[in-house]
Parts: C-alpha cells; structure tokens; sequence
C-alpha cells in the first residue's frame, strides 16, 4: 500500500514538472488564433493588426483561422474544445463574450465558464445616426417625434441580438418610447437602406458610418461613448443629450479555453498588451474607429460578467428572445 501511494506521489510530481516546463518552453509550435466571423469585420481586423507583434514577442507563427456562423457560436464552440495549451486561442466580439448567453435559451458554449479572458482589446462605441431627411436633428427632437407617434420610427440593425439592436432597444427603455425594430443581415445592408431613407435611424458603430456622417449622406444626432469622439467632435454623447447611463460599447477581446496553465496565459496576455500598445499598432487601429483597452485577465473576466448581467437584463425587459 505504501509503495502504490508512494508511486502516484512520485508520478504526480513527475507530471507537475512536465507541465511547468511546457509552460516555460510555450510556445514551441504554431499558435492558432479562431476568429468566429468572415474575413474583414471587427474581430478580424483586430486579430490580423496583432499577429504581427504576437510572433515577434513570442517567436513562433500566429495563424487566423476564421470560422464564420451561428452568431459567431460554431468558433466559440471549437475553442471552447479545444485542448487548453494555448496553442488555440480567439478574438471574439461583445456578442460572443455576452450578448449571446443572455440572449440564446440553448448555446453550444457558455461565455462565463468556457473561456479565460485573456484581455480587452479595443472598444468602440455606437453612434446614433439619421438620413438627412428625417425631422429630428437632435436627441430631444427625436424623443418628442417618438412620444407624439408611437411605434412610427424605424430601428435600422445589423441583426437581432447585434449591439446596435440592442443598443436601440436601450434607448427606448431610457427614453420611455417605442419603435420598430428592423434586423438586417449585416451592417452594410441597414446602412445602405439608412441613407436611402428606407429606415429612420440607427445605432450603427462608429467606424462603419464616420465617413458617411463626415460627407453629409447621414446626421449623427448622438454617440454612446462616455465622452464625445475626436473624429466628430460636435456630436454630443447621450448623457449630454439628456439621456442617462446609456454608455454602450462594441468591443472585441482575446480568450483561451479554460484551464488553460496560468503562466500560458500570463505570457499570452502580456504579449498581447504590449503588442496593441505599440504606437504603430494603436495608431492603425485608432484610424479605424478603435480606441484601445488592452486590460489584465483579471479585469476583463470582472468586465465580462458586468456585461453579461447587463444585457440579460435589457433583453428581459425587452421581451427579446431566441431559441
């Protein structure tokens, strides 16, 4: 009996020293990066601007491999299979970290027991657009229109559940009006029928309409940030609209699936924030739209249980829901 005892002491022993010198050693092999949506949106862009700086600090190959669908589900799902190495990680969205456990009754993955956030990368926030064509100028102009014809304006979105959606749904809350929702598939769609007119307004992200505000083919009548954006400086934020504790941000962040080695993840993080905190590498980010968080792993898992208690509630009492 002692010496079977003595044996499992010695083998547990022998495997904590293995699992320490892998952790000293990683990464000794190319690194996976899950991006759960096509090419060219948010969390690509972030995946792609840090890979760079991912290799140089670490010496080893990061590869971005999208897997596009389900809401960004069917990337989450493989990283949350994924053998917890760090060899496999991903950049995911508000709506992959939160949006999503609040809003689906049956998710193949839970954002709050899956994952260790690694950090927040980038924010950005919505900004709260119009045709140049519809009456309202301001915020206060638009809640009166919405209060004198109730359930008359029309809430353009990139789809339902997408932080613009419910970034609209927010407001209504806040202002005590209604409206009607109209998802779209993807924002390029709800923008295209914005500045035709065929829609009201929306709540689109700054970086996807900066441009088209800055021409003239759409008014911003309000930004969700907590202070105004230095792109467009005359557009008040909403609590300086009058509406209040309505700061929304879409942001993107970086996770390994759980129980992933503490020091993996420390030198993952660490690497990370220091490669988004390189001048060049903020600068191209900030120039499309983003301004930079790179936070600790302790602060980003505290930001994301804020933000998934806080969209369970909108979605509640908005009576949103999807199987």
């Amino acid at each position: 009996m002692k010496k079977t005892i003595l044996a499992l002491a010695t083998a547990g022993v022998t495997l904590l020293g293995t699992a320490t010198v892998h952790a000293d050693d990683y990464p000794n092999k190319p690194v996976t990066v899950i991006v759960p949506f096509v090419p060219g949106g948010s969390s690509d862009i972030t995946a792609r601007a840090v890979l760079p700086g991912m290799q140089k600090r670490l010496g080893q190959t990061f590869v971005a491999e999208n897997k596009p669908g389900a809401n960004s589900a069917i990337g989450a799902q493989a990283l949350a299979r994924s053998t917890p190495d760090g060899y496999t990680m991903m950049v995911g969205s508000i709506g992959t970290f939160a949006i999503n456990e609040a809003l689906y009754k049956e998710l193949s993955y839970n954002p709050s027991k899956d994952f260790t956030y690694l950090t927040q990368a980038v924010r950005n926030p919505n900004i709260l657009v119009a045709p140049p064509s519809f009456p309202p100028n301001t915020v206060a102009e638009l809640v009166e229109y919405a209060k004198k014809n109730p359930g008359a304006v029309s809430y353009a979105s990139s789809g339902t559940g997408s932080s613009d959606h419910l970034s609209a749904i927010l407001f209504r809350q806040r202002t005590g009006t209604t409206g009607v929702d109209v998802p779209y598939r993807g924002g390029g769609a709800a923008i295209a029928d914005l500045m035709g007119g065929q829609v009201n307004v929306s709540f689109q992200n700054l970086g996807a309409v900066q441009k088209h505000v800055q021409a003239g083919k759409l008014k911003a009548l309000a930004i969700t940030g907590e202070k105004r954006s230095p792109e467009l400086p005359d557009v008040p934020t909403l609590g300086e609209a009058g509406v209040k504790d309505m700061v929304v941000y879409s942001w993107q962040g970086f996770a390994v699936p759980k129980d992933t080695p503490e020091p993996v993840v420390n030198k993952l993080s660490s690497a990370l924030r220091e490669t988004l905190q390189e001048p060049g590498v903020t600068k191209t980010l900030q120039g499309l739209g983003f301004e930079v968080v790179a936070n600790t792993p302790e602060e980003f898992a505290a930001f994301q249980k804020e933000e998934v208690a806080r969209w369970k509630k909108v979605i509640k009492d908005g009576g949103i829901e999807l199987q």
